[in-house]
């Protein structure tokens, strides 16, 4: 009995380790959508992002929500299609964490509050692409991989 069940870990150990591309390519492909669609959206709809940034008494909102759109946008695409993944990862958790500061702070009452806004998922997949990379399926291993064919 033992040994069938040390067979079908074994199997699933090498069937996982075959995907291990997956989890990389979807947490990016998630997340990049996420923010390609709010970056294109505060894009179009720029007027009620000021009056919004305004209204949270973020400085300067004339100039920062065209900037958090158009780096949502930008970013979010770069993620999708994991160029410069980790670096596309660090002003994304900036901006989510100024949302959570600003935005939800009303709703905080407690450390564990955070745990459930969807901004505080988003910075932990962001900080997991920036420390561990963007995975195997993407433009950066891509990239590197013609740098190392032409050597």
């Amino acid at each position: 009995m033992k040994s069938k069940i040390q067979h079908c870990a074994n199997l699933l150990s090498v069937l996982l380790s075959k995907i291990g591309w997956l989890p990389p390519l979807l947490a990016r492909i998630v997340i990049g959508v996420v923010f390609v669609e709010s970056g294109w959206g505060k894009l179009h709809n720029i007027e009620k992002v000021i009056e919004f940034f305004t209204s949270l008494e973020i400085p300067f909102p004339e100039l920062q929500a065209p900037l958090v759109a158009g780096v949502e946008f930008a970013a979010g695409l770069m993620l999708i299609f994991g160029l410069a993944a980790r670096a596309a990862s660090v002003p994304l958790i900036g901006i989510m964490a100024v949302a959570i500061i600003t935005a939800k702070a009303p709703e905080i009452s407690s450390f564990s509050d955070i745990f459930g806004f969807s901004e505080f998922l988003y910075i932990v997949l962001l900080v997991w692409i920036l420390v561990s990379g963007p995975g195997t399926i993407s433009s950066d291993q891509a990239i590197l991989k013609i740098k190392k064919e032409k050597k």
